[in-house]
């Protein structure tokens, strides 16, 4: 009976074409917005996911994302620093300043101050020079696709000249000098990232009495980082009436990153706009699915009817159709995720296109294709349990 049934969907070739381009479109829709989303959100902590050594982020407790910066106190490294549990601490600034170019355009440009001794929370990746570069004087490292992007020098002729070692910037009116050319998550704002030492950043900064952005915290072996983060906040606690509040946030960095993402799903328009995407990419598959589907049953009534005057009960028939779906489904879900795929690989490598695929995402696909094939063989399945045998000999 699997066989009959197989050739019963294929013998119609055009109506089994339509079933699997509905289903097609549908999970691809699904899969590409998806992950657009994903990669859009990916890109909203990209700075959390290339500083990956540190265990904790400490920052002023009213932060709410990880660019919202609220600069600390000086003496909260050292109060840090003294904590037991904390194997190391490490002051980073992060902020947004302007870059004047030779051409004398202006670019706002992502500027990261490191440790001067350790350097720690450098790129993940080097393209030319190395990190110890930036011990020398008046240096910056700058990512790979700034300097070939909003930092390239554009020449008359329309042409471009991507940004180099020994090439040279103006920070807030300060000289800086490129001593290397680093690979770096992209940012949301796909703005250039700038790498310097702290000392050199908040020289670099407009003037205010408050410049250190995040403390990085490493826990001792032994110890989780949620332990170390409940300690850093209790011994850094100040009361008020009968309560302690703390004055400093120590979050570990996985749970920084979730913040973030919360923080962009509540307050922005993203999640709404790609959830109707989505919604609409699966409201088109079922339409489609649903209405080829049934008119595919409705043609070939009489030969389900042939095989129930000729014995087969309706739990057979059921499943006849159940595999059918389950045929059109699986080529349809393996067309429209590999589509999906293909599109992010060859135009997001070579374009601004945020596209990230986790295998949570496939599975959120192929359970609404199966959604689809199910409610589209519903309409079918309600035919034929309530076919009548004798439909056969009728002309």
């Amino acid at each position: 009976m699997n066989l009959v049934a197989m050739r019963m969907l294929m013998g119609d070739t055009a109506k089994y074409l339509g079933i699997i381009f509905g289903l097609t479109i549908a999970s691809f829709l699904i899969t590409q917005q998806g992950a657009i989303f994903c990669g859009l959100m990916s890109r909203t902590f990209g700075a959390l996911t290339d500083l990956a050594q540190p265990d904790l982020w400490v920052m002023d407790p009213k932060v709410q994302f990880i660019d919202d910066i609220k600069p600390l106190q000086d003496t909260a490294l050292y109060r840090v620093r003294g904590i037991e549990g904390v194997e190391w601490a490490v002051p980073l600034y992060k902020g947004l300043l302007k870059a004047r170019l030779d051409n004398g355009s202006f670019q706002t440009c992502n500027v990261l101050g490191l440790d001067d001794a350790t350097l720690i929370g450098g790129p993940p990746e080097m393209v030319e020079g190395q990190l110890a570069d930036l011990r020398r004087a008046e240096s910056v490292i700058v990512d790979e696709y700034g300097a070939k992007g909003k930092l390239a020098q554009q020449l008359p002729d329309g042409r471009t000249i991507p940004l180099g070692v020994g090439d040279t910037l103006e920070l807030n009116d300060r000289r800086a000098v490129v001593v290397g050319i680093c690979k770096v998550s992209r940012t949301f704002q796909s703005q250039p990232v700038v790498y310097t030492t702290y000392s050199r950043a908040v020289g670099f900064a407009p003037r205010e009495r408050k410049l250190l952005s995040f403390i990085l915290v490493k826990a001792r072996d032994g110890l989780t980082p949620q332990a170390v983060s409940q300690r850093i906040m209790d011994l850094t606690a100040v009361q008020k009436g009968t309560k302690f509040t703390p004055t400093l946030l120590a979050i570990p960095r996985d749970d920084f990153k979730w913040m973030t993402v919360v923080y962009f799903m509540r307050y922005t328009g993203i999640p709404i706009n790609f959830g109707i995407a989505v919604a609409l990419g699966f409201f088109v598959g079922l339409a489609i699915a649903a209405q080829t589907f049934y008119q595919f049953t409705l043609e070939n009534i009489k030969h389900f009817g042939a095989l129930k005057a000729m014995g087969a009960g309706s739990g057979l028939l059921l499943r006849m159709i159940m595999l059918q779906a389950v045929i059109v489904g699986a080529i349809g879900y393996g067309l429209g995720v590999g589509l999906a795929a293909f599109m992010g690989y060859r135009v997001g490598a070579s374009t601004e296109l945020a596209f990230f695929l986790p295998w949570q995402l496939l599975v959120i696909t192929g359970l609404a294709t199966i959604a689809i094939v199910t409610l589209s063989a519903a309409l079918s399945l309600l035919k034929v349990v309530r076919l009548e045998p004798a439909i056969v000999f009728k002309g």
